[in-house]
């Protein structure tokens, strides 16, 4: 009798412990997916950089949300923003070419660089080609969330090279870009901005070139 009344006695005990562990467990949780929400909140003024607009003398792609970022980019050449293109990105550079050809972008506007597989490289890939057309301004194409690193990226291999900024604006609703493919990709943006920041953009850039852009060797 007195066994199972101990038995009895101790069930509620389990029941505590395994709650608490629940609710911790949501807890965390809740946290995270508050993190996770104020860090698309705070994507727009953290890691975009957006310019006025401005004539320049290329316009530069960066492959990744191909068809967005050609579409925007060939809006841009419609308005005269620039009489070149360059698109650079080993996945989508033929893509992104072909897509503003569609949209009515001269073949002979638009050069590429095939070879670079992260944004350090489209920066530094990018490089002779921007010096082959002796360019002193450039507009930079790629989503809004992307555009801090890449134009942090571009001045430090050219930072003789006005960069200007048009991005690939967010979706309209904040839900969206939650929900859409967006989300995940300004979550891992972040530590990619801090990894950049740590590694390739020192204070002192004393190694910079002289001319248009820096004679670097290619990073992995």
């Amino acid at each position: 009798m007195s066994t199972a009344r101990a038995g009895h006695a101790s069930a509620p005990g389990s029941i505590g412990k395994y709650g608490l562990v629940l609710l911790g467990g949501l807890i965390l949780c809740a946290m995270l997916a508050a993190g996770a929400l104020a860090a698309i909140y705070w994507a727009d003024p953290l890691l975009t950089v957006r310019s006025r607009p401005a004539k320049a003398d290329v316009i530069v792609v960066l492959g990744g949300d191909g068809p967005a970022r050609a579409d925007h980019a060939a809006g841009l050449w419609r308005e005269g923003r620039a009489p070149a293109v360059l698109v650079s990105g080993d996945g989508d550079c033929f893509s992104i070419r072909y897509q503003m050809m569609r949209r009515g972008v001269p073949r002979s506007a638009i050069k590429v660089e095939c070879l670079s597989g992260s944004t350090w490289q489209n920066a530094l890939y990018s490089a002779p080609y921007l010096e082959q057309l002796d360019v002193r301004s450039a507009v930079m194409v790629t989503n809004w969330f992307h555009s801090r690193r890449a134009v942090e990226s571009f001045t430090a291999i050219c930072p003789h090279i006005q960069w200007m900024s048009a991005v690939v604006e967010p979706p309209d609703t904040f839900w969206r870009t939650v929900f859409g493919p967006y989300g995940v990709a300004i979550l891992k943006e972040y530590p990619k901005l801090l990894w950049y920041r740590l590694r390739f953009f020192p204070t002192n850039r004393a190694w910079a070139g002289t001319g248009a852009c820096s004679d670097m060797e290619p990073r992995t």
